[in-house]
Formats: C-alpha cells, structure tokens, sequence
C-alpha cells in the first residue's frame, strides 16, 4: 500500500460555497487551482501523475482529481478522470479499485488490492457530480460503491466498526491496522446523508472514537498507521515508524473540511504553539522519542496547517510535487 514516507446544513452547501468563501478570491480559490493541478498532474487521457514517485498513477489520486474537477465544474476532465480510471483501475469483481497504476511494469496493476481512501473520493466525488449536473449512472456507480465499501472495507471487532485501509495486508488474529487519515468526513457525511445514519451512523462514531483516542506522547499527536489491538487498545503500527507525517497530515485537513476541528485539536494547539502559522514546521515528528525530521513541511503541508489554524492560505504557486500540490488545491477547494 502506498506509503508516504518517500515522499516529500450541510456538507453540500458547503462545497459550493468553497470557491467563493469570504478571505479567498476566485483567482486564489478552489477553481483557479483546480486548473493548473490539471495542466501540471494531469495527462490527456485523465491519468493522475504522481510525481513525486516516478510518475505512477493510484486511486488516491484519480479520486482527488474527480472531486476538484467537480468542485472546479469542469466536467469535460471529470469525465476524461473516470474514464481512465474505470478502464484501468476498477476492479472487475467487487465495486473497489486497484489502488496503483505504475505505467513502467509490464503489467501496470499488478497488485489488485485496494486503497480505502481512493474507493471513499471516487465515489464521493460521483455523488456530487450526479447532484451538481444530474446522470443516473454516476449516482448509480457511486452507490455500488458506497454498498462495497461497507460489505467489503468494514469489520467489526473489539466492539468497533473499524473501516479497513485496503481489504487485505491489514487484519490479523492480534490486531487490525488503520490509517486515520483514511477517514474522508466529508466523503462519509455525504455518504449518510445519501444512505441514512443508520448504515454510516456507526461506521461514523467509531471512526471518531478512535481518533479521540489515537494520540500519542505528550504532543497528543496521531501518527500516520495505527494498530487496535486486544480490547481495544490503540498503539502505534507495529513495523512502521510512530510519526505524525506524510499520511497524517490530512487527518487535520479532512476533519476540519468536516467540521469536526475538535477532533483535531491538539494538532492545532501543537502547530500555534510552534508560530506554524508563520515558520514551516518539521515534516514529521516521531509521537514516541520527539525526533523530527531534518526538512521542513512542503508547501501543501503548510496550506493545511494555515486551513486548520483558520488562516488564509499561504500565497504560494502550486507546487511541482503531486502530493504537495493536492494538499494545497484540496485545502482551498474543501
């Protein structure tokens, strides 16, 4: 599964007003950076281009281009996206997609797993596209989506519902392996809201248990891969460094596009505390020993401390990165 550490009311009312909220103008919003994610990240195909890891593609991306297509309305390259990912990452049995395209093998998806998060923007950003220009096919496709992601993706254990990061590699008989930057609020609070609470309801509540309860060291920060293991307990991953780093810094960004800041408060505290509104802060920091990394926050980190602080976004050009540049047009657009 992808890993980042390589790398440098309603909800609906609120996407619409996202372009033109008050502090941020229509050549600084969610559209106009929309655009030149597209012209830089995007081929003429509606392929996703990470850049930053040897210009492979995955459904994390194809997703994020999807939604800031719609919330861009540019329907011509939401279009192009799905097409493209539909003919080279959706599965064939069960409604998920393969999680990587990676055009230099001589079989590009060689690893048919998926990837939570990409399945959770692919059929959000398809909900709203059928809401914003009408198509039963894509309400259609987003809710077989949304049926497999609950069939396939959810378990339930140690009293939990616990939303898997892919539907294999992360359940074992002594503990079950989660990304908390998997949980795309907006996505789910629209999938409830289209499906009712009583099939999100608890898939919801659970999530937000758990990242009440997955913070660690005297920070209290998250970190990017977490166990739940017997009775519940939460520790960090086992095998994988205990960082607060480049997967867990959508955690604040999700859960304040959700409203639900609280969750991620002392992220925030953790980031005021160190001028973050104003200096880079390091781009991880270990929860266990304090160690932080060498280099500073890319540029898209910072649009999303600024976002979770509640500053205006830094007035930085879209960066060359692909992850970077998502969190920066992703920070304006939500």
């Amino acid at each position: 599964m992808f890993d980042r550490r390589f790398v440098v009311a309603g909800l609906f009312s609120v996407m619409a007003m996202a372009c033109t909220r008050p502090g941020v103008s229509r050549e600084e919003g969610a559209d106009s950076f929309w655009t030149l994610f597209r012209n830089q990240f995007v081929d003429a195909s509606g392929r996703v281009i990470d850049s930053g890891n040897g210009g492979i593609s995955h459904s994390e991306g194809q997703g994020y281009g999807l939604l800031l297509a719609v919330l861009g309305g540019d329907r011509s390259a939401f279009q192009a996206i799905l097409n493209w990912t539909e003919a080279n990452l959706a599965r064939q049995d069960v409604a998920l997609f393969s999680w990587k395209y990676d055009p230099r093998l001589p079989n590009p998806v060689s690893d048919p797993n998926n990837a939570t998060d990409g399945d959770l923007l692919i059929g959000w950003a398809l909900a709203e596209a059928a809401r914003r220009w009408g198509g039963d096919a894509w309400a259609s496709r987003s809710r077989s989506i949304r049926t497999a992601i609950r069939q396939q993706l959810v378990v339930e254990r140690y009293d939990r519902h616990l939303l898997l990061p892919g539907r294999t590699g992360f359940f074992t008989s002594e503990a079950i392996t989660l990304n908390p930057a998997y949980f795309v609020w907006p996505a789910l609070d629209a999938f409830a809201a289209l499906d009712g609470d009583a099939v999100w309801g608890a898939i919801l509540s659970d999530a937000e248990k758990i990242v009440r309860e997955a913070r660690f060291g005297p920070l209290q920060l998250p970190c990017d891969w977490i166990d739940v293991g017997a009775g519940g307990k939460i520790v960090p991953a086992k095998g994988r460094p205990a960082r607060f780093g480049f997967d867990a810094i959508r955690v604040p960004l999700y859960a304040v596009a959700g409203r639900r800041a609280s969750l991620v408060q002392p992220i925030a505290d953790f980031w005021r505390s160190n001028g973050a509104g104003q200096i880079r802060p390091p781009a991880w920091i270990d929860v266990v020993t304090g160690e932080k990394a060498p280099y500073p926050l890319s540029a898209g980190g910072m649009a999303v401390v600024r976002k979770t602080l509640g500053l205006a976004p830094p007035p930085e050009a879209l960066d060359t990165d692909y992850y970077s540049a998502a969190l920066q047009a992703l920070s304006r657009a939500l």
